[in-house]
């Protein structure tokens, strides 16, 4: 016999409208902001993310680890990404001189002109696809909300 808390809570109108949005910018955003930067840059998103958060670490260098992380990608989607990168000679990995089980991912001076080259597609695609049409109130209330919503692995705390 189930009781009542094991009925579920359905979605109030209001609750779903935000389900909706939320999912539906989850699931078509990405693609809207990868489709200029194959056109222009030749790079996914996912290769854009990777690219330009090694170009802003100190030395141009993380551990694959927390790119993987930053990138919001598995560890063996990323070591795939940066393989294809080390053949193109935009990424180098060697060993961390810190702690040997881990390894670390450095961007060359070739993969550092492409994240420059493909840049200003990508920010003109967040502005007219995500800030522009927002209020600054608005993109406050979505960067509190963003914040709410984030979950962090506890290693990379």
């Amino acid at each position: 016999m189930a009781s009542d808390e094991d009925e579920p809570r359905w979605l109030t109108p209001s609750e779903k409208d935000a389900w909706t949005g939320l999912i539906s910018l989850a699931l078509l955003l990405p693609g809207k902001l990868e489709a200029p930067l194959q056109q222009e840059a030749g790079v996914t998103l996912f290769e854009y993310l990777t690219l330009s958060q090694m170009s802003e670490a100190p030395g141009r260098r993380l551990r694959m680890s927390e790119l993987a992380y930053l990138a919001n990608g598995s560890l063996s989607r990323l070591s795939n990404v940066v393989k294809r990168f080390e053949q193109r000679g935009w990424v180098e990995r060697s060993p961390d001189p810190d702690d040997g089980r881990y390894t670390l991912a450095a961007l060359t001076d070739a993969g550092y002109e492409v994240v420059v080259a493909a840049a200003p597609t990508h920010v003109r695609a967040v502005r007219q696809l995500v800030l522009d049409p927002l209020t600054e109130a608005d993109q406050q209330a979505l960067a509190r909300i963003a914040e709410k919503l984030r979950v962090r692995p506890v290693d990379l705390a």
